[in-house]
């Protein structure tokens, strides 16, 4: 995008909301898509303003405005007068199948003719390998007789079953991830795996990715980069001269759609670093992947029908095992990340193995966008973004009293569980955090800037600030646990196209705590951290999962401290009492953590709690304890969260509770509603009682409305209780109590209300309008 385009469309943008009438549409996505890696200069307000609003809408909210009749090559430069469009300037005409293919597909010496000659060499080496017979062992404990070099995993699956053969996805001999139709080289063990299982639908959408990889290699004829899986489906980026946009939809899927008819198998071959390079002499990123990223001297290779993709694999059997397939959103991408590097065309999609799984696919994506926060936030006035502050959110008061509830919550059990709260500074010399380690790896996301010759930066996180805190003076092994907790500002340096609503913001705030101990306490640190995690989810009604994840292959530190320590973690894990997994190897370099993993409503996974333990930022800030023989020792330091970014769960619980906040978190706890104007004096002064109590309480005494739209007003801003008054309650002292989901409870007075209102409150119940 040139300066010129960018002014060109502010002076547009000066007269209209959106790019083609009041409302946004599809139109707005595409250009926003076109420019969310080169975000417009505040100077440029309007589009500026413009480009911010588009920001505050969540992905599916997008994906669900309406379709626009114009295309984005209407609004380029020299094309664009006001709100018209000059005449012979028409809509981008729609995309279709090159014909014929790209260059490195047809042209001599392509790479599927360098595919059939390497393969002929492949099958020759194959064949003259000995076959002997070899034992196949089922996860049963089964042995079924097979040959090497000639039998696969899925013959033996066809062997048990036929329906057991074709409904597998993928296999594992011996733990390792293997193509159906790879023959097996040795006796080993074998599993089969279904698309239920998390690696079956990683390899399922990576496959998908490839059929993908051809379609858009068959459209746009541009040079694939990378195409992995990712939580929920999978992308593919392409090097190309124009961009993807939503009117493309239709014919990749088509594309697909025959693609998956022919059913194409996925073939594997295992190439020197020679032999693909002269494969892929024509992509200059596949190229930089075997020159940077393969340290082996060989690697493999994938085929389906024209695609041949450099991939460690594995893939389905054939393209034909995708039963649904739907390209569900576009964007501008950089190669590998880097905003210094090319800029690329990211396509996403979404499969399944069966087409009912596609459809409630889509109910599940209709009702997340119905509970998306970003939406929630602004029809609750709860919080919003603007463009003078990008990624730090202003809290309106409905909000902010979330927001300190919540914290209220976890101070709360500080207290109980022997944390001292403190305050640290908001901003450091650079030295400190050159110390720490931070500025070597994450200088780049930090605010920093130059005051009186020296660097300065805004903290991203509390613990070097807490080291230096402990380092005070000097330490006691009788003060030891010193669990210090900060609530302090941090600030990180996102790139404003990654910023996503309260999930990615620059400023905010954690319940973060360190714990300094002794290695002889961490088991029961670790133990007492566990309790207060499931203490807090339990309240909010999370379900959760555990994985301990010990040391990689580099990590720092000795062996033997490594070991006792996950010797403690495994300990506490398991005098927890809940099911939890190992992840071998997948620690961070500098200690052994847990994983805490929560489930919301929608049962989507969230990360946002931290256990995990530090052995290298006390060796970088030399800090020691004088232990009970006399001697200086080297503490252990955990870094714990629960709640995690005070800003990311409010939008976890958001969504969880789709707006419906129970009734001790919520920003509208009570209204009192009088069913005539005679007794609006009435209805203010139990709101008042209410409000002295402690309570979220309002009324509604506006005129002009009825009775019955405004309790229906009332259920639909989500108060908890309305309270509805009259002649019989003003004499007698009391409101009649119904709940949002309009079940009456009947007459009490205001007394009784309040006392029940504060037992809810304390006891935090969670289905309150159903406990009253």
């Amino acid at each position: 995008m040139s300066c010129d385009e960018y002014e060109s469309w502010d002076r547009f943008l000066a007269d209209e909301s959106f790019f083609d009438g009041p409302e946004p549409s599809s139109l707005d996505v595409d250009i926003f898509q076109t420019i969310m890696r080169h975000p417009p200069p505040s100077r440029l307000f309007h589009l500026y303003r413009w480009f911010q609003n588009i920001s505050s809408y969540s992905l599916l909210e997008r994906q669900s405005f309406p379709k626009s009749t114009r295309s984005i090559s209407r609004y380029r430069l020299k094309t664009m007068t006001k709100g018209k469009v000059h005449e012979g300037e028409g809509d981008k005409a729609p995309v279709k199948e090159l014909s014929p293919w790209p260059s490195f597909i047809q042209v001599e010496r392509d790479r599927i003719q360098l595919w059939d000659k390497f393969k002929v060499q492949h099958e020759d080496r194959i064949a003259s390998l000995p076959k002997e017979d070899i034992d196949i062992t089922l996860p049963d404990g089964k042995i079924v007789k097979g040959q090497a070099w000639m039998t696969s995993p899925y013959d033996i699956a066809a062997g048990i079953s036929q329906g057991l053969a074709d409904s597998a996805v993928i296999s594992k001999v011996n733990g390792e991830l293997w193509d159906l139709d790879r023959p097996l080289e040795s006796s080993c063990k074998l599993e089969l795996l279904k698309f239920d299982s998390e690696e079956g639908q990683q390899v399922f959408w990576h496959s998908s990715a490839h059929i993908l990889g051809e379609a858009m290699e068959r459209v746009y004829g541009g040079c694939l980069c990378y195409g992995p899986p990712i939580e929920s489906g999978f992308y593919y980026d392409m090097s190309m001269d124009s961009q993807v946009s939503s009117g493309d939809f239709g014919t990749l899927e088509e594309l697909v759609k025959k693609v998956v008819k022919e059913k194409q198998p996925f073939e594997r071959l295992e190439l020197t670093k020679e032999q693909l390079a002269e494969m892929f002499q024509y992509n200059e990123f596949k190229l930089r992947i075997l020159k940077n990223k393969v340290t082996t001297p060989t690697t493999t290779v994938y085929r389906c029908g024209p695609l041949i993709d450099l991939c460690r694999g594995p893939h389905v059997r054939h393209t034909g095992k995708v039963k649904a397939f739907k390209v569900t959103r576009s964007s501008a991408s950089y190669w590998e990340g880097n905003s210094e590097a090319e800029s690329l065309q990211r396509v996403y999609g979404i499969s399944f193995p069966d087409p009912k799984q596609l459809k409630e696919w889509q109910k599940f994506q209709e009702e997340a966008a119905k509970r998306d926060h970003r939406k929630i936030g602004r029809e609750q006035e709860l919080f919003f973004f603007h463009e003078l502050s990008p990624g730090s959110c202003f809290f309106l008061p409905k909000g902010a009293h979330i927001y300190n509830v919540l914290m209220n919550t976890i101070k709360t059990e500080y207290r109980k569980r022997g944390f001292d709260e403190v305050i640290s500074p908001n901003i450091y010399n650079s030295k400190l955090w050159i110390q720490s380690g931070h500025w070597q790896h994450y200088a780049e996301n930090m605010f920093s800037f130059d005051c009186e010759k020296e660097k300065y930066a805004l903290k991203p996180m509390n613990c070097p600030g807490h080291c230096l805190m402990f380092d005070h003076r000097i330490r006691s092994w009788r003060e030891l646990p010193i669990r210090y907790a900060d609530f302090g500002v941090l600030h990180r340096n996102e790139l404003s196209g990654a910023l996503t609503g309260l999930i990615r913001v620059r400023r905010f705030q954690q319940d973060d705590a360190h714990i300094f101990c002794a290695p002889d306490q961490i088991k029961s640190e670790i133990s007492s951290c566990l309790d207060f995690l499931k203490c807090i989810y339990t309240i909010f009604g999370f379900t959760f999962k555990l994985n301990l994840s010990t040391r990689p292959k580099t990590f720092l530190g000795e062996i033997e401290q490594w070991n006792l320590a996950e010797k403690q973690l495994e300990e506490s894990l398991n005098d927890f009492g809940m099911p939890w997994k190992l992840n071998p190897e997948d620690g961070a370099f500098y200690g052994p953590k847990i994983d805490i993993t929560i489930m919301d409503a929608l049962q989507r996974p969230h990360q946002c709690a931290t256990i995990q333990l530090d052995f290298q930022l006390p060796v970088r800030f030399n800090l020691l304890f004088m232990g009970e023989d006399g001697e200086r020792h080297r503490p252990v330091i955990v870094h714990r969260a629960i709640l995690g970014s005070v800003e990311r769960m409010m939008a976890v619980l958001c969504e969880n509770f789709g707006g419906k906040w129970p009734f001790w978190l919520s920003p509208r706890q009570v209204v009192v509603i009088p069913i005539a104007a005679a007794y609006d004096e009435y209805a203010e002064k139990v709101r008042k009682q209410l409000h002295d109590a402690g309570f979220q309480a309002d009324v509604d005494i506006t005129s002009g409305d009825t009775f019955n739209k405004k309790v229906r007003n009332a259920q639909l801003a989500q108060f908890n209780f309305i309270l509805v008054v009259g002649e019989k309650e003003q004499s007698n002292g009391t409101v009649n109590v119904r709940t949002r989901d309009n079940k009456v409870h009947g007459e009490f007075n205001v007394e009784e209300v309040v006392k029940k209102f504060g037992a809810l409150k304390d006891e935090k119940t969670l289905h309150s309008e159903e406990s009253f």
